[in-house]
């Protein structure tokens, strides 16, 4: 049996461009000789349609467009994801997460997701009814098992017992000669190849071959990492497409796996600023923007969003401002206008000296003799976002935010000056990752300048200020941070368990929880890390807990 594969880009709630994209693939995979063709989970919807669920004609268009397709399609069938309402006399959430067997101008069979994630960034049980049996569907000689996304998740993979159903298993004890999974699986770091052991598991247990068909592309804080599989009965690689692109494939099943279909060997660099690039070009793109503009501090936080932004956007797109103030050092310019050359985008610049003496002058009625502090250094990001708020309205120019995880994570920020704009593109990226891939796209000449990469990080806000003035080296910050966020260890388990200081874990302990109410009003994030701020974190901000 030759499987078509198309793992196509979604946009959420585009019916018509999303059933054309749907159907050129399929038209694609039946000219490299597919006798199937599958498409990605909700493929026909967008992951994730959230609450547009509940509109009132959302799921309607789904199922005309659903129609549209089953007319389309001839002796070849298709699976594909889309959105269903629930039986009329279903008790319980009112649509299904739902896959359909298309075939000779009709919906065959409609077979419904068994295990709805809610966990991080998921939220199905919101929306969903789950299905009550998993049974094969027979086609042209053959027992298809077909599952979608979290069916084929086992606990192994998943680090807890979520569930008390396995798909996988169900549909075995039934006889299948193949199982078929839908997916909608997001990226984040090192998950790709944790799903192709998982795959290669699921059929080993299985006994049969598994074609995973999963999407790419960016939807809001998600980014889709592609990276489809086929494996034999065997959990023996027999295709691996393509990281972070659209492509269709046809794999024989009749073939044995082997060495030289496995997933392409990426470093964690390499993923991270493709997945980057993916998720700020269809950001930007499906918002309606072509154009994007930053400011440029000298800082590597901003050089390394340029960067991403010239490449996902092309550079003549992107338009940098950098705003010296009387506490910038003389490189802070010289390093942006070279960042600028070398990524062959626009850079101007704007200095806010005589605005920051404006403003104090303004406020120095009402401040009495009261010293200057940070209400100060304040003024001056926000005379920044300001003016880069007033290019973004004028030129019409998505403005990215240059912040990272760590910053945000202990709120060394400021609302309404660094933190403002309309996507923040590294604010899920450590600040040693950031270093870590500022080196990377180094790699075979420079790009960014050396001198941005190994100066000591600064906000320049005062004379001779250095970030490491107010927070602990960046090392052992991102170390605690991972343990707290991501881990969810408590402040004596850091202690205790992993050797850090005592007063340095509860000043970061302390910072984070502070802090929740900033990244709450921060722009939407791009989600690389198993634990980003934004969707799959939601904590209060209102609240006394403590450890």
């Amino acid at each position: 049996m030759k499987i078509g594969i198309a793992q196509l880009n979604a946009v959420v709630g585009d019916f018509p461009g999303n059933a054309k994209r749907i159907m050129a693939a399929y038209r694609e995979c039946l000219e490299k000789g597919a006798e199937i063709v599958i498409v990605p989970e909700l493929a026909l919807v967008g992951y994730p349609p959230r609450d547009l669920l509940f509109k009132s004609q959302f799921v309607p268009k789904c199922l005309q467009a659903l129609d549209y397709l089953a007319d389309e399609v001839g002796e070849v069938p298709m699976l594909v994801g889309y959105v269903d309402f629930c039986e009329p006399e279903t008790v319980g959430k009112p649509f299904r997460n739902a896959a359909a067997f298309l075939h000779e101008g009709k919906v065959k069979h409609k077979i419904w997701k068994t295990l709805l994630p809610s966990y991080d960034v998921f939220d199905e049980r919101r929306y969903f009814e789950p299905g009550e049996c998993c049974d094969p569907i027979e086609w042209n000689g053959q027992r298809l098992g077909i599952t979608i996304c979290e069916d084929i998740w086992t606990e192994d993979y998943l680090y807890r017992p979520l569930y008390e159903r396995d798909p996988a298993e169900e549909l075995k004890g039934k006889g299948i000669d193949v199982i078929l999974n839908l997916s909608a699986s997001p990226f984040s770091q090192g998950k790709p190849q944790r799903r192709w052991e998982m795959l290669a598991e699921v059929a080993k247990e299985a006994e049969v071959p598994v074609v995973y068909c999963n999407c790419i592309g960016g939807n809001d804080q998600l980014i889709f990492d592609g990276n489809s599989l086929a494996v034999d009965a065997q959990g023996r690689p027999l295709a691996a497409l393509s990281a972070f692109a659209e492509e269709c494939r046809v794999v024989d099943l009749a073939q044995t796996g082997s060495d030289e279909h496995q997933p392409a060997d990426t470093c964690e660099e390499e993923e991270n600023y493709q997945a980057l690039v993916l998720g700020l070009r269809d950001y930007a793109h499906k918002c309606g923007f072509t154009t994007a503009c930053l400011g440029l501090s000298g800082g590597i936080d901003s050089a390394l969003t340029a960067a991403l932004a010239c490449d996902a956007l092309g550079a003549e797109n992107v338009h940098g401002l950098t705003m010296p103030s009387q506490f910038s050092s003389g490189g802070s310019v010289d390093h942006s206008v070279e960042l600028a050359k070398a990524l062959g985008m626009t850079c101007d610049t704007v200095p806010i000296a005589e605005t920051f003496e404006q403003v104090k002058s303004a406020m120095a009625p009402v401040f009495g003799d009261q010293p200057e502090d940070v209400t100060e250094e304040n003024m001056q990001a926000r005379i920044r976002g300001l003016f880069l708020m007033s290019l973004s309205n004028k030129s019409g120019r998505l403005l990215l935010t240059t912040g990272n995880k760590s910053e945000l994570a202990v709120g060394y920020c400021t609302m309404y000056g660094d933190m403002c704009g309309g996507l923040a593109v590294i604010s899920d990226l450590p600040k040693m990752q950031v270093y870590a891939l500022s080196r990377w796209i180094n790699r075979d000449k420079e790009i960014i300048p050396w001198d941005t990469i190994e100066k000591p990080p600064s906000a320049e806000l005062r004379p001779d200020q250095k970030d490491q003035d107010t927070l602990p080296p960046y090392e052992t910050l991102d170390a605690i941070l991972e343990l707290y966020v991501e881990q969810h260890l408590s402040a004596a388990e850091i202690i205790d368990g992993h050797g850090f200081d005592e007063n340095l874990v509860r000043w970061v302990q302390r910072r984070v929880d502070l802090n929740e109410w900033k990244r709450f009003q921060a722009a939407p994030g791009l989600r690389v890390t198993s634990k980003a701020f934004g969707m799959g974190r939601r904590m209060p901000i209102v609240q006394r807990f403590s450890d």
